[in-house]
């Protein structure tokens, strides 16, 4: 029976088809989309528990598809976690990440059990911790 409901957006679709593989083998469940606009228009209806974005994607950058999000009445404070292959400069995306507020990063060089438990954490909240 699956758990939390994850939505995820990755313009890499073989990236997006192994992290929704591997989420479902976890027991989440999981909505994926290889666009951020996509993603948007999805959200209200999957009503999730964790937003996971891409933040380099082509339509629209991940950081937009987030501040998009927390305009949705249903979903402001939905936690986010957002993923890059780019290096990023560390201040800047912190500043961005705390102006939209309940985010988090990880690279996606890091391992799977790295990811799943970034979104274990994330899911128990800073209540919890």
């Amino acid at each position: 029976m699956p758990g939390e409901k994850i939505l995820l957006a990755d313009d890499d679709t073989e990236v997006l088809n192994i992290l929704v593989k591997r989420l479902r083998q976890n027991n989440y469940e999981v909505m994926g989309f290889a666009s951020g606009r996509d993603l948007i228009a999805n959200a209200k209806l999957f009503n999730p528990d964790l937003v996971m974005l891409d933040i380099v994607m082509p339509d629209i950058d991940g950081y937009s598809v987030a501040c998009a999000l927390r305009e949705e009445k249903d979903l402001p404070d939905t936690p986010i976690i957002f993923m890059t292959a780019q290096e990023l400069e560390y201040e800047a995306a912190q500043k961005k990440i705390a102006e939209i507020g309940r985010c988090s990063f990880i690279t996606k060089s890091r391992t799977f059990e790295e990811l799943l438990a970034k979104i274990r954490e994330t899911l128990a909240g800073p209540e919890d911790k």
